[in-house]
């Protein structure tokens, strides 16, 4: 269910941007995995059609090379829905996975609600302001890197521990900014309105005798 759910949000957060061939979706679901990723056509095709028979995608045809027609997919507002409730509600496993969060934050500007965009934001960032992961257990008890003598692990501890600490400065940032803005145009972070409502005719905010 989890893999299903990723690849949805990859297919209509593409199809999002605009309308694709199948091949180009897939070449840049493969490029957004990085080195190593590779989407077969017998998992993507099948997820297409499945897609489609939900009604959050529709097929065309266009004129391609020598005459040959080619698909083309286009993402509908039922699929545009689907979209926004995977974005909004990511599982836990997305946000707290690093390369699944990154996939999210991929499409997270699809999402059209500052403040759920907000939420998925500030769920990060208690995972990592949380207890700090490990790589390796001494008698079920995390080590660390004051405790860790080989070179690479002690590598792999500190390289993880440097990008955790730069996503925490940058989730921070953002949700500083959002705060900044929210005040800027007189609501809160919720979008509600924080100016004081107009005094009724005839009466003042203070009383005079």
């Amino acid at each position: 269910m989890y893999y299903v759910s990723v690849l949805d949000l990859k297919i209509l957060g593409f199809l999002d941007d605009g309308p694709l061939h199948g091949y180009e979706l897939r070449r840049r679901i493969n490029e957004l995995g990085g080195p190593g990723s590779h989407l077969s056509e017998g998992a993507l095709y099948p997820a297409l059609a499945r897609l489609e028979r939900a009604g959050m995608l529709t097929r065309s045809e266009e004129p391609g090379a020598r005459g040959r027609a080619r698909k083309v997919l286009t993402i509908t507002d039922a699929g545009r829905e689907r979209l926004h409730e995977l974005l909004r509600d990511p599982s836990e496993s997305a946000v707290s996975s690093a390369p699944g969060f990154l996939e999210h934050l991929a499409f997270l500007s699809h999402l059209p609600d500052a403040v759920q965009r907000r939420s998925v934001l500030e769920r990060r960032l208690a995972v990592l302001t949380g207890e700090p992961p490990a790589f390796f257990y001494d008698d079920g008890r995390p080590r660390r890197a004051a405790q860790e003598s080989d070179p690479y692990r002690l590598g792999m501890i500190r390289v993880a521990g440097a990008s955790r600490r730069a996503e925490i400065l940058w989730l921070r940032e953002m949700l500083a900014a959002g705060t900044r803005a929210a005040e800027g145009s007189g609501t809160d972070t919720a979008g509600r309105s924080t100016q004081s409502p107009p005094s009724a005719p005839g009466t003042s905010h203070q009383e005079h005798g």
